[in-house]
């Protein structure tokens, strides 16, 4: 809330105040005092500054107390003035004014309303002023972290199993040519393999292993032709000593000699953390009704986004027990972000321009081992994103049997692959976005979204990439 001019003509002794609410949410309330707590009041979104909410109301004078309604959910600001009555914790204005108090020798009267604090107020929930961003203190984020980890090692990963669905596996003596047709036809970047030698479940086929196999085969020959993936099942790739421990460019990417997988009843802690270990992006859920583990059964494929899922849900209606939810991203240690705007959390940040080659993106996915690469114009505004999942889009009519890495630019290869996004993957979900400002909250229950793996944080209104932050980075610091 912020100090208003008075409007002349209005209701004598009365003062429109314009009440703020900068934390973001999709429906927000105002009720207070001033209207006997027995009405709430609509606030309209900024323009330009979609977290952002106000409201105009008429107060008299005295001691006002004040909340907000945040999505049927009661909260206060913690960035204003604040106290604890008997309706739990409320924000607080306290305006007084004599009974000969003239509206006429204020300037600005006539609805004139004081946006210079206004404008304060907004920029520091955008984050660009400096000391006006909370902070947490160590305490509350040993709370927080400590009551998501009791839901975690209390809650299985069978409460992860849909209703309905499906769930592909390929046996590992199809050809890799045929294996990332399927891959593509079904809309999917990864897939466990299945010996019917051995009647186990193996490992798992993704989207990394066509860029590896992509990369190899185009290094040592002149174009990729059909008969060259022919050649290549599967089972040969898997049992390759190169594919167990790879070295690319000086760059070594460990990769699991063995199925990485989770029981029906393994708790969902065990489940995120063996997902973090070994980097991979989901492990198969797998129960066997024998002793010996013989008669498998695929029942589901595990990812970080359906746990995050879960915690969202469970904490929905009681967020305020966590405190660090309440923070602006911008605010904590998680993400990778520019030099200039905040501290990494470990992966670098990297970015390309369209006309880079596909060949590029490829090595660059490897090297700095990271799914997602944000495609910025000249001036660095996010233009699209490449994927590593985006590799199997080449299988759509077997583009990669006449293509060159190293002469196709990013751009075609997109543009070559978005007749995939429409049908597989919704294009508006490729590039979804966060601003610094976004509440933590906020941003887990975005990446919370099915197919959504990491949000790219952007300046308001230019689309400046200013960081990206993926479900791996909540989870590291989630689980501290």
């Amino acid at each position: 809330m912020e100090s208003v001019r008075e409007a002349g003509g209005g209701v004598t002794g009365t003062v429109l105040m314009r009440f703020v609410w900068t934390h973001g949410g999709r429906n927000v309330f105002l009720s207070g005092s001033f209207n006997r707590w027995g009405e709430l009041i609509p606030m309209s979104p900024v323009e330009g500054c979609p977290n952002v909410f106000q409201a105009i109301y008429d107060i008299t004078p005295g001691n006002h107390q004040y909340k907000f309604c945040v999505d049927g959910e009661w909260r206060h600001d913690e960035l204003q003035p604040h106290s604890t009555t008997e309706y739990g914790i409320v924000n607080i204005v306290q305006f007084n004014m004599e009974a000969n108090y003239n509206p006429e020798m204020i300037p600005g009267s006539s609805m004139e309303l004081d946006n210079e604090a206004f404008t304060r107020l907004v920029s520091v929930s955008d984050g660009t002023l400096t000391g006006g961003v909370p902070s947490i203190s160590e305490a509350d984020l040993q709370v927080s972290r400590h009551r998501i980890s009791v839901f975690l090692t209390t809650h299985t990963a069978y409460e992860l199993l849909p209703q309905s669905g499906k769930v592909v596996a390929l046996d590992v003596d199809l050809p890799v040519k045929q294996a990332f047709h399927i891959l593509f036809e079904q809309g999917i970047s990864m897939a466990p393999l299945w010996d019917f030698s051995r009647g186990q479940f193996v490992g798992v086929l993704s989207a990394l292993d066509f860029i590896l196999i992509l990369r190899e085969l185009g290094n040592n020959g002149s174009n990729l032709t059909e008969e060259e993936l022919d050649t290549h099942s599967i089972s040969a790739w898997k049992e390759g000593k190169a594919y167990l421990e790879r070295q690319i460019d000086g760059h070594v990417w460990p990769l699991p000699r063995h199925l990485i997988h989770a029981g029906p009843y393994d708790n969902l802690k065990e489940v995120a953390l063996r997902i973090l270990q070994y980097k991979v992006a989901t492990v198969p859920v797998i129960h066997s009704s024998s002793e010996d583990s013989s008669f498998p059964q695929l029942l589901h494929l595990a990812s970080l986004s359906g746990i995050l899922k879960c915690i969202c849900r469970y904490f929905r209606h009681c967020s305020s027990t966590l405190p660090i939810l309440q923070l602006p991203i911008g605010a904590i240690p998680v993400g990778s972000w520019v030099p200039s705007i905040g501290e990494p959390s470990g992966c670098p940040l990297v970015m390309l321009r369209p006309s880079a080659s596909l060949s590029s993106a490829l090595n660059l996915l490897i090297q700095a081992q990271v799914s997602s690469i944000p495609i910025v114009d000249e001036n660095d505004s996010l233009v699209d994103i490449y994927c590593r999942s985006d590799i199997t889009a080449l299988a759509k009519d077997k583009i990669y049997t006449h293509i060159n890495l190293n002469e196709m630019t990013i751009n075609q290869a997109l543009q070559l692959g978005q007749d995939a996004y429409s049908s597989h993957e919704l294009r508006s979900q490729r590039c979804q976005m966060c601003l610094r400002s976004d509440t933590l909250h906020k941003v887990m229950e975005r990446l919370a979204n099915p197919g959504v793996r990491r949000l790219v944080i952007v300046e308001a209104g230019s689309k400046r990439v200013e960081g990206i932050v993926t479900l791996r980075d909540i989870f590291k610091f989630l689980l501290g």
